[in-house]
């Protein structure tokens, strides 16, 4: 079952709903959202999804997956979104979400720090999953707790 997201939004941007995704279990994939970030003038600088609960795939390949177009870098947008899917990930009952980073990725993984999230482990991406064959070898994994 999927939520009503129309009011995921805070004083600078809100998270507008592209699609969902059902569950697909020969692929090992949870239901999902996939939204745009946009300013609250319409304008999309970026994207983001929540994915519903969690497996192997989402322990590698995160719950929440983000990106902000390099016109909109450096204003912490990312973070914003996913406190805005925080608090639909929370109307899902999940205590706990997982987000995932590639070590190289200095910005990304200082969202997940500025969230309050817990390294978990630097993990080696299996060689059947996806992101192994997009050429990444290893995730920096991130916990954050809501209990």
């Amino acid at each position: 079952m999927f939520y009503d997201t129309s009011l995921l939004k805070d004083q600078t941007i809100y998270l507008k709903l592209k699609k969902t995704s059902e569950a697909q279990a020969e692929k090992n994939w949870v239901p999902a959202y996939y939204f745009d970030i946009c300013l609250l003038n319409g304008t999309k600088i970026g994207y983001c999804d929540l994915r519903i609960g969690h497996n192997k795939n989402t322990y590698i390949g995160g719950n929440i997956g983000y990106g902000i177009d390099a016109d909109y870098r450096g204003n912490h947008y990312a973070a914003k979104a996913c406190r805005l899917l925080f608090k639909l990930a929370k109307q899902h009952n999940m205590s706990y979400l997982i987000i995932t980073t590639d070590p190289a990725n200095i910005a990304s993984y200082r969202t997940c720090e500025r969230l309050g999230g817990e390294l978990i482990e630097i993990a080696d991406i299996p060689k059947n999953h996806d992101m192994y064959q997009r050429g990444m070898r290893k995730v920096n994994i991130y916990q954050f707790d809501f209990s």
